[in-house]
């Protein structure tokens, strides 16, 4: 049993990394190799409360959402060239809306997140650029994950609660869908990096 700071918001796993983000923004990595060892912990680099959080495929950081729009890169391990950066996406003009999940990519590396906003991108940490936007769904957008092979995403809308009970509406016809997208190379693979 590990023991948390605060109420557990999100976590992922990756090989022996686990990455649990918490209220009161605490960020903690543990080594879950044999017995669980914490490795470290910090406050999230984000302004406001963690909404989603997920493990780097190579194991050398994570990302973290927020319900600001906003997603911190951070790395738990030294790399060379690389380092931690945060920026803005899942904002249209004045409104701003959480990133509800963020989903990687094994084969490359690179990444999703889908948001209040109804968007799906896709973006490359190591060269910080987007790589694709979906047009919006005009309804939240609160799950997401890869395929194995990483040739297809599936993505899901339904009610985030960001807007609290007042903003649900039980029984509305297309509010809770799955979409699943055929994933090809050029949407996914960072620009000048070739398959691993």
């Amino acid at each position: 049993v590990l023991q948390l700071p605060e109420r557990c918001y999100d976590l992922d796993a990756r090989d022996s990394l686990l990455v649990v983000a918490t209220a009161g923004r605490h960020i903690i990595s543990y080594n879950v190799q044999g017995q669980p060892v914490e490795h470290q912990r910090k406050e999230s680099p984000l302004k406001f409360q963690s909404r989603c959080i997920a493990a780097f495929p190579d194991t050398t950081g994570y990302a973290v959402g927020s319900i600001e729009g906003r997603v911190g890169i951070q790395y738990v391990t030294k790399v060379a060239g690389k380092d931690s950066f945060a920026f803005k996406c899942h904002r249209q003009e004045n409104n701003v809306y959480p990133v509800n999940c963020i989903a990687f990519h094994r084969g490359y590396g690179t990444f999703a997140t889908v948001g209040g906003d109804g968007v799906v991108n896709f973006w490359d940490k190591d060269n910080k650029q987007r790589l694709k936007g979906f047009p919006a769904l005009h309804r939240t957008v609160s799950a997401a994950a890869f395929n194995a092979q990483g040739n297809l995403f599936a993505y899901g809308s339904s009610y985030d609660w960001s807007k609290g009970s007042g903003g649900y509406a039980p029984n509305v016809q297309g509010q809770n869908e799955i979409f699943v997208h055929y994933v090809l190379d050029e949407e996914i693979k960072p620009k000048g990096k070739s398959r691993r």
